[in-house]
């Protein structure tokens, strides 16, 4: 008899880097002074901030890196490392290269897209910053999108 056999997957997450510690996220400028760095990179990056149930980050995941205008991101590749990290909520950051911090309509698609894969997965989504050149920024949540 010829059987088949299914393979047993272990999913586990790897720490690269540690990041310095700040407490509990209250402000946005916190975060985007964390993550300033985006600023200086020539293609757009998306990154997500996981933290716990007090708001404590756990994390950050480079969940993609783009071109000079876009960047493709999934609900799916965001949430896998929310899941894997045990998050309560995560603070989605990308940067736009041009400088501009007004949210383009692919921003604001894929914020509600991740709200709604958020929600079912019991994952927050706190709020999505887009920062531009000299510590400017546009918060999702101070303007009412989220």
């Amino acid at each position: 008899m010829n059987q088949k056999y299914l393979k047993r997957i272990v999913a586990s997450y790897v720490r690269e880097k540690d990041v310095p510690y700040f407490g509990p996220v209250k402000d946005p400028a916190e975060v985007v002074r964390q993550f300033k760095y985006l600023e200086t990179r020539d293609r757009e990056e998306f990154v997500a901030l996981h933290l716990d149930k007090g708001n404590h980050p756990i994390c950050w995941d480079r969940v993609s890196v783009g071109t000079l205008s876009e960047t493709l991101v999934s609900s799916r590749e965001v949430f896998k490392t929310a899941l894997l990290s045990n998050a309560a909520a995560v603070i989605l950051i990308h940067a736009h290269p041009s400088g501009r911090i007004e949210p383009s309509p692919e921003d604001r698609s894929i914020t509600t897209k991740l709200l709604e894969a958020g929600k079912l997965l019991d994952i927050k989504v706190l709020d999505h910053l887009i920062l531009g050149g000299d510590s400017t920024f546009f918060s999702f949540r101070e303007h009412g999108l989220i």
